[in-house]
């Protein structure tokens, strides 16, 4: 499946004391898909393509949360989204039905509103298994020990061996 690279942007979030973030951007794919495109099972296929087998479809959870054992990539297959990433004091980004977000582990998001019944598609590298943690006390330390564990993807979801994820991430 042929995907768009044309319009990716890149969105950097430091640790704030409550949210590890990273020091690996956020990647951000307008129209990865046509929008004529668009569907879950487009969104599924291109991440198996490029080796980034999708998990689950659903909304994005409403509270402050981050993966500390795996990276996300988000698949807009439906509606639209504003999502604020970063933590409480991070940025808002709206996003919509073909676009693509990929998470660096450590990265705190959450919905801050939706439209049009939102389906999102998640997806992550092999052998990586997400949790959610909530920015909580006691959570760090180990938290940041298992996220500088999370070994880097081998390729990009969008993009596949040559996309700009493993360019920015390496």
């Amino acid at each position: 499946m042929q995907a768009n690279l044309a319009a990716v942007s890149f969105a950097y979030f430091a640790d704030d004391g409550q949210f590890p973030n990273s020091n690996l951007p956020v990647v951000i794919y307008r129209q990865a898909l046509a929008a004529e495109a668009v569907s879950a099972e487009a969104l599924e296929r291109l991440f198996e393509e490029n080796g980034w087998p999708g998990q689950w479809r659903a909304g994005i959870y409403d509270y402050d949360h981050y993966h500390s054992t795996a990276h996300e990539c988000l698949g807009v297959a439906r509606g639209s989204v504003r999502l604020r990433l970063g933590g409480p004091e991070g940025r808002d980004v709206s996003v919509a039905a073909g676009d693509v977000l990929v998470l660096p582990a450590g990265t705190a998001h959450r919905c801050i509103g939706a439209e049009g019944d939102l389906l999102v598609v998640g997806a992550y590298p092999p052998g990586q298994d997400w949790d959610v943690l909530r920015g909580e006390a006691g959570e760090r330390p180990d938290a940041d020990r298992r996220i500088a564990a999370v070994p880097l993807p081998q390729t990009d979801p969008v993009g596949g061996q040559g996309g700009p994820l493993l360019e920015k991430w390496r």
